[in-house]
Order: structure tokens, then C-alpha cells, then sequence
């Protein structure tokens, strides 16, 4: 992993990118942004996907592996943190005194001078942002944006606006969030994690504090989860808006109902309005509560906000239905912290009704496994009827000695309640073989798991066996 040097100077002009792991959801729409702006594009990444496929349709001209011959003429090379300092393309560019940056302040660069509205938090950034795009949309705006995964409604994760307002998914995990000049930040919750960058609890909220008193307008932030109560004491900032449960907040959400698409009604000043979302869980009523409150704060009237945000048909990999075979239905979800498992798991309890809930966990990287793998397991066996345990996703880290996905499965207090299968198609085999009909099959996690899914859908489709 390369931790990005943020006083690297960001070039003036830029006509020819070259964007190393150019594949990620992130980083492909914002190479697409660079293809919108006129800039030659090239990439690479270590394997073939349809976002290659999508930038090659566009223009880019992309590669599969690393290789320092596909820098070309690139007077700019962007990277994430995720790629090793060995990269031959990273080695060359520096060698060559190439502009050198991160995805983070490529993205600074294509902001300009926009307002920009910064969502960042530990969990729901990435539906929150969602939701304010097509919310801004169907309310006749056009914003740029990029977000960290594709928006269903859209089938893209960024776009070129034409309005002046720029929407982002701030990044916290590196710091990065800190890079941007932001008018307004909404701050969905604040759950410490990224310790191995932050190397302490407090330096991690401090950084949130940081965040939210650099917006030039306006911080919005959660009344009711406890991080971002304590970073709401740390703000001196003079235009605080709070959203959530609380009593107090100024915009307050009352009686969520999570049958189907969650509902709730929304209060400010005295007004309320009943939302009706298309999305389920309580946690998307509280994500869409943050968004109306942005909305407030950049001029829209509740009644509006409110049934701006109800069109929002989700994120791609974010409790994203992906098949039925023999009565089961098998949904994939991004989750890869213990607090974002819970909402997963909470929300797919009500998509699942009367039906048993059969989660496919893959824990993602070592260092997250080894710290939490008592609250993986313990969330896990709370709300999943039974958990298929994965391997680890390593990610950008070498392996650890015995951190595998059996240390999460072996802290059950009931073994009965899981199963470590780390062959896949066993483990596909498995889950169709306990499955029946009316049950809910959730794939959690951030690395590959999503790709079991086929598997699991054709072991359904065989014949049962005893």
C-alpha cells in the first residue's frame, strides 16, 4: 500500500493521464471524467472487467496487467493507495519525473473551483451520495459527481454536470477527505476505523473534526451515532445541522417502518412530510434524512426535498438482488465492517419476512479481521439464521498466521449457527443444500465475494439432494 503524499504539487495542466487500477469503480468514473474533459487516458489494472471494457468503448485505451511500457506519453500518472511501491508503471513514472499524484488530488483538479458538497462518513456514504445525485437531478439540477459505486438508476459512478455543484464521496480511509476545498459536508456517522493509517481512535476523530470545520458553508452531521455526537462537541463550526432520531435534531426522522422500502416522516421548523423510499432499511431512511437536510442547507423546501430522495432505486453491490432459483432469492451487499453488516442484516430481515436470512460472510483484509473478528461473529450470529464463512480478501496486505475466516466462524458461540467452507464451490454447494424455499441468501463483503453469487444460483437450479 502507498500512502499518498499530499504535498506533491498538482500539475497546472494536464493532456495525457495514465491511471494505475484504473478498473475500480472510483477510479474508472473519474478516468471517464478525464475522457468528458478532453484529456487522453490510458490504464491499466491486474485483470480484465467490464469497466475496462466500458473506458476502452470510450476512448481509453487500457491494459491488463502492470507493465512500464503502457505510461506511453502520459504527462500525468494517477494512482489509489492500494497499488505496491514495487509497480513497475508507479517505479518508471517516478523515474522519469513524471507528475506523480493520487486519485484524491486528480479529483481536486477536476473540481476546480465548483461548490462542492462532500458526503464522508464511516458507513452509507456511498448510497447517501447516490441519493443526493438523483435526488439533485429529479429536482432539475445537474451536478457533477463521483461516487464510489455505481448508481443503479444511472448504471454510472460519475458524470459531468453542467451546473456549477459538484458532488463527491469523500474518502476517509487515507485522510484524503482533508484535500478538498468543500462548501458543504455531511457527515453520515463517524465509526473508527483505518486504524493502521490513523494509528489511534482519537487521531481518527480529530480528522472528522478537522473535515467538518473546513466546509465553508455549512456541516451536516448525525445527531444520534455516538462518533459523530463526539465529533459534533469538537466543531467550532457556526452553521451545524443535525439529523436523525434525537429529540433535538434539526432535522428530526420519526416512525421508520422497514416493510419493503423504508418509510419515515420527516420534521423541520414545525413541517413534516411522510418519504416513502424505494430502498429498504432503517439505516436508508436515516442516509435519506441526512441528504434532505443537505438539501435544506442548499435551498430546497422539505416537501420537495422529501420526494426528491424517494426515486433513489440504490447502489450497485448494496443489498442488490441478484437472482432466485427454487424460491430462494440471492442478494450481494458491500458490507465490510461489523456496524455495516448489522444494517445489512437488519435491512435484509425485512426483505426476507417470514424466511430464514443465510449470509455468505467474506471478511475483508487481515488487519480488520484480526481487530474485529469477536464483532463479525457476534453481529453474524444475532441476525443471520446461519453464516457461510469465506476466506479472507487480503486486498493490498501480505497474509497474516491464522487469520483466516475461520478465526471469525470458530468465535460463534454456537458452532451450529456457521459453517467455514473456504473452496467456493463447496461452500456454493453448501448453501444450496441447507437453503429452501422462501429464504434469503446475502453475499457480504468489499472484495470478490459477489462472484460466488453464480455459483450459488446454479446449485440451486440442480436437483436437491438429501
Amino acid at each position: 500500500m502507498i500512502r499518498p503524499d499530499l504535498s506533491l504539487p498538482i500539475p497546472d495542466t494536464i493532456t495525457s493521464a495514465h491511471f494505475i487500477g484504473i478498473g475500480g469503480s472510483g477510479m474508472s468514473g473519474l478516468a471517464k471524467m478525464f475522457l468528458d474533459a478532453g484529456i487522453r487516458v490510458s490504464g491499466s489494472d491486474r485483470a480484465d472487467s467490464d469497466n475496462l471494457r466500458a473506458l476502452a468503448a470510450a476512448g481509453a485505451t487500457v491494459h491488463v496487467g502492470h507493465d512500464a511500457a503502457h505510461l506511453g506519453d502520459a504527462d500525468t500518472v494517477i494512482h489509489t493507495g492500494a497499488i505496491w511501491p514495487e509497480n513497475p508503471e508507479f517505479v518508471t513514472a517516478k523515474h522519469r519525473g513524471l507528475h506523480v499524484i493520487h486519485r484524491s488530488q486528480a479529483l481536486h483538479w477536476l473540481i476546480g473551483g465548483r461548490r462542492l458538497v462532500s458526503v464522508a462518513g464511516a458507513h452509507g456514504k456511498t448510497s447517501s451520495t447516490g441519493m443526493l445525485v438523483t435526488a439533485l437531478q429529479a429536482l432539475g439540477a445537474d451536478p457533477s459527481f463521483v461516487n464510489g459505486g455505481v448508481i443503479e438508476q444511472l448504471g454510472v459512478s460519475s458524470g459531468t454536470g453542467a451546473d456549477e455543484l459538484f458532488v463527491i464521496e469523500a474518502d476517509e480511509s487515507d485522510g484524503t477527505f482533508l484535500l478538498y476545498d468543500t462548501a458543504v459536508a455531511l457527515i453520515t456517522n463517524v465509526d473508527p476505523d483505518h486504524l493502521d493509517f490513523f494509528g489511534s481512535e482519537q487521531a481518527f476523530y480529530d480528522a472528522f473534526v478537522r473535515f467538518g470545520d473546513e466546509a465553508r458553508q455549512a456541516v451536516v452531521i448525525s445527531s444520534d451515532d455516538p462518533g459523530a455526537q463526539r465529533v459534533r462537541a469538537g466543531l467550532s463550526h457556526r452553521a451545524v445541522v443535525t439529523f436523525g432520531r434525537a429529540a433535538d435534531a434539526d432535522l428530526r426522522i420519526d416512525d421508520i417502518v422497514t416493510t419493503g422500502g423504508a418509510s419515515a416522516t420527516l420534521v423541520h421548523k414545525g413541517e413534516s412530510v411522510r418519504m416513502q423510499l424505494a430502498v429498504p432499511g432503517a439505516h436508508n431512511a436515516i442516509n435519506a434524512g441526512g441528504v434532505v437536510a443537505v438539501l435544506l442547507t442548499l435551498g430546497y423546501g422539505l416537501t420537495e426535498a422529501a420526494r426528491a430522495v424517494e426515486g433513489f432505486a440504490g447502489t450497485v453491490r448494496r443489498l442488490e438482488l441478484h437472482g432466485e432459483a427454487r424460491g430462494v432469492q440471492v442478494y450481494d451487499d458491500y458490507s465490510h465492517h461489523p456496524t455495516e453488516v448489522r444494517a445489512a442484516l437488519e435491512a435484509m430481515r425485512g426483505v426476507a419476512g417470514s424466511g430464514r436470512l443465510i449470509a455468505i460472510q467474506q471478511p475483508h483484509t487481515y488487519s480488520r479481521t484480526q481487530h474485529m473478528f469477536r464483532e463479525f461473529a457476534a453481529v453474524l450470529e444475532e441476525l443471520a439464521d446461519h453464516t457461510v464463512m469465506l476466506d479472507v480478501y487480503g486486498a493490498r496486505e501480505d497474509p497474516v498466521p491464522g487469520v483466516t475466516g475461520e478465526l471469525v466462524s470458530g468465535a460463534f458461540a454456537d458452532q451450529a449457527n456457521v459453517r467455514y467452507v473456504p473452496d467456493w464451490q463447496q461452500a456454493a454447494d453448501y448453501t444450496a443444500r441447507i437453503a429452501r424455499e422462501g429464504d434469503c441468501v446475502v453475499t457480504l463483503g468489499c472484495g470478490n465475494v459477489y462472484q460466488i453469487i453464480p455459483q450459488v444460483l446454479d446449485a440451486l437450479r440442480r436437483p436437491a439432494e438429501d
